[in-house]
């Protein structure tokens, strides 16, 4: 009997000690997780103790807009302003400056409500800053939350405001920001007789830099008109890599509302250059894609005028496609949807209209899709040129 309640005894302490080792070992080991948990990714902007000595008593204009923010969702002119930097025009890209502007649109200089600061933009006709505009001014800064691609549009601003500034003997300030796109390098690459707005550089669709990497490219590589270079100084993200994923805090632009939208954006955007909506008129803007032409299948959307889209593609008509919002995440230009919307329409020779060249940067991909060329050939047409991009673009390269 004593020998029963021994053993029981010890029994009993064993589970007990093994418990409290148990609880001890899960809360070190939580412990330990968290005080490794890599610190928070700061962008330029939040690493304000390395540009704001470069403000002091300076006469300041910002190219910026909604994405321009600190991660505490304070507006950077705010900011700014809050800091006696004496900020003096703002210019604002696609989409104006509070980002609400259709793609496309035709956006005024105005006025910004809140400050009272001079808004032009540099949309439309006036896509390079001019010398007047630029009058008073000691230092630029370029503060815009780019997506990774070619074609949109921020990049092609980013070149005319340092044209400008080299042309002016100005100064330019970028705050980076990490390219929620960053590690995919994968496209054809632009064919200089197809540069346009759309896509200026000779750089693959998906080029897997940020916006500041980008600037020093431009720079050494002397895009700019006549060869010009501009006094360019980047202020870099903290506790950044390009293998990282990223969340923005705000669309970048009215019709990229989610992160999905955004992994997606490069993929569906060529259909731009097709009879195919992705989604404008949707709530699923760059997630969706379909049309009246194609297939008929348990998936369909009916575009209708909304936030962003005051005349979208097929309004009011029932487009059929597929609905890509739960899709796993790309690490490729896909594409597979636009070969396979290309097969599934009911006449071909209304499928492709002349601003695919400008999107694709190249005539060879659509001439490619209409022979019946493979995803696999086509993808080894641009091998050689990926990686010559790849070496030639590694000096700029900041993470």
């Amino acid at each position: 009997m004593i020998k029963f309640i021994s053993k029981s005894v010890f029994l009993v302490a064993s589970l007990f000690i093994t418990s409290l080792y148990s609880n001890s070992f899960s809360t070190v080991a939580n412990y330990g997780a968290s005080e490794i948990d890599p610190p928070a990714i700061k962008t330029g902007a939040d690493n304000y103790e390395k540009y704001l000595p470069l403000l002091k008593d300076k006469k300041i204009g910002i190219v910026t807009n909604q994405t321009g923010i600190l991660s505490n969702k304070t507006h950077l002119v705010d900011f700014l302003l809050e800091k006696k930097i004496a900020v003096q025009t703002i210019f604002a890209p696609e989409h104006g400056f509070r980002g609400t502007a259709d793609a496309g649109e035709h956006v005024v200089d105005g006025k910004d409500p809140k400050t009272g600061l001079s808004i032009i933009s540099l949309y439309g006709d006036n896509k390079k800053p001019k010398p007047a505009q630029l009058n008073g001014i000691d230092i630029m800064i370029f503060d815009l939350q780019d997506v990774g691609a070619r074609f949109y549009t921020y990049i092609s601003s980013l070149h005319y405001v340092m044209e400008a500034c080299a042309e002016n003997n100005l100064p330019l300030i970028i705050l980076d920001r990490p390219n929620p796109n960053g590690s995919i390098v994968d496209g054809p690459l632009l064919e200089k007789e197809f540069a346009s707005f759309v896509g200026m550089h000779p750089i693959p669709l998906l080029h897997g830099m940020t916006i500041g990497e980008y600037a020093q490219m431009v720079n050494g590589q002397k895009w700019l008109k006549n060869g010009v270079q501009c006094k360019l100084t980047v202020i870099p993200c903290l506790n950044y890599n390009r293998n990282m994923a990223y969340s923005l805090l705000v669309k970048p632009s009215p019709n990229l509302p989610n992160d999905q939208s955004i992994n997606l954006y490069a993929s569906l955007c060529l259909f731009e250059g097709t009879n195919v909506s992705m989604g404008r008129g949707t709530e699923k803007q760059f997630q969706i894609y379909g049309s009246p032409f194609l297939t008929k299948t348990n998936f369909s959307f009916t575009p209708k005028p909304n936030f962003g889209a005051k005349d979208p593609l097929y309004n009011g008509k029932e487009c059929f496609g597929e609905d890509l919002t739960s899709y796993p995440k790309l690490q490729q230009l896909e594409l597979k949807w636009l070969l396979k919307a290309y097969q599934n329409t009911t006449d071909k020779s209304k499928f492709f209209n002349a601003f695919f060249t400008k999107l694709a940067g190249t005539k060879k991909l659509q001439q490619q899709i209409e022979s019946g060329v493979s995803e696999k050939e086509i993808r080894a047409s641009w091998k050689k040129d990926l990686q010559a991009f790849q070496i030639m673009r590694k000096p700029y390269l900041l993470y």
